[in-house]
């Protein structure tokens, strides 16, 4: 009897609570109905309009990064104007708009398709880089803030191929790279080297081999010129040979100016250092990559700024998204 009493009393408990719940959530339920009726369309709209552009900055600080390519020294691999995404969770993605980065999964792997801060980029200031970094990445990269005086955005960002890393020696001979890997001894090729590495990516030249005696003369009399020094006779041959050539290795062309003073005057300190390094070629300390674009002779790349250090490198190229044609993976 007691038994029955106790069952009885249970399923009266039960019975009350439950009506209670579902009072309680027919009435949360009728408030927030009411809630919505009484709110303006136009606040709504925009309440909406902000949980979606908190969460698209959510994803492209901290996961995927919609970048557009500004120039052509990646060709073939990317184009100017390709649209792309980038991984930025994989090597630690920074916690606010150019501050610190939280660590990644891992570092920067040689032949990997990179985007890092550009080294030659001069900042407006912290209020007006966060407010431009916002607005890209809400348009994903369709609207670009950040312009020079002649309306071109200025690259705060370069997507290079990490071609060497830290330890490794580079340097050009007639405009092609050779390579001293950590724990060898003798120069090699690129394409030996990368046989030897067992990696495989593109190198588009525009100039051949046979080109390169007209640059050396051009760079010559250019070097003359800058000495008050008449160049001489060779010199003014290959320069007209230069201007046949109409595109030079504006890289090989420097150095071998560089290299052509300090032979004239080899106390001038301004040049002794450039000229030394294209004999001895650049060390990548540790840590340190060698950032090269695939379309070698219309690059500004690690040859010009040198090596960048992989904490400032903020994502891998992860595919391609527009235009449709070139959709796929970055290699």
């Amino acid at each position: 009897m007691a038994m029955d009493e106790r069952y009885r009393a249970f399923s009266r408990r039960l019975v009350s609570e439950t009506e209670r719940f579902l009072t309680w959530r027919r009435i949360r339920k009728h408030r927030k109905l009411e809630r919505l009726k009484q709110k303006n369309v136009i606040l709504d709209w925009v309440e909406s309009f902000l949980w979606a552009a908190l969460v698209v900055l959510l994803i492209n600080q901290y996961l995927l990064q919609a970048y557009q390519i500004p120039t052509g020294s990646m060709k073939n691999t990317l184009l100017e104007q390709d649209r792309v995404f980038v991984n930025k969770l994989v090597f630690g993605p920074e916690l606010i708009p150019g501050m610190a980065k939280v660590p990644g999964f891992r570092e920067p792997e040689r032949n990997e398709v990179v985007i890092f801060e550009n080294p030659a980029y001069v900042s407006r200031g912290p209020a007006f880089e966060v407010l431009q970094r916002v607005i890209y990445m809400l348009t994903l990269s369709m609207v670009d803030i950040d312009r020079d005086e002649h309306g071109m955005p200025r690259a705060q960002f370069l997507i290079k191929r990490a071609v060497g890393m830290g330890h490794d020696r580079f340097r050009l001979r007639d405009g092609e790279l050779e390579i001293l890997p950590q724990g060898e001894h003798g120069w090699m090729s690129e394409a030996a080297f990368q046989d030897k590495a067992g990696i495989s990516y593109p190198v588009n030249r525009k100039l051949e081999s046979d080109d390169y005696p007209a640059i050396r003369g051009g760079a010559v009399v250019s070097a003359y010129r800058d000495l008050g020094i008449g160049p001489p006779d060779f010199a003014r041959e290959a320069m007209s040979e230069l201007r046949a050539v109409g595109y030079p290795d504006a890289i090989y062309f420097n150095k071998w100016r560089e290299r052509t003073r300090l032979m004239a005057h080899p106390h001038d300190r301004s040049t002794r250092h450039e000229a030394l390094r294209y004999e001895n070629g650049w060390y990548i300390p540790e840590n340190g990559i060698l950032m090269l674009g695939d379309n070698r002779d219309n690059s500004l790349d690690g040859r010009n700024f040198g090596p960048v250090d992989s904490g400032r490198v903020l994502g891998r190229g992860m595919i391609k998204y527009w235009p449709l044609d070139r959709f796929g993976a970055i290699e």
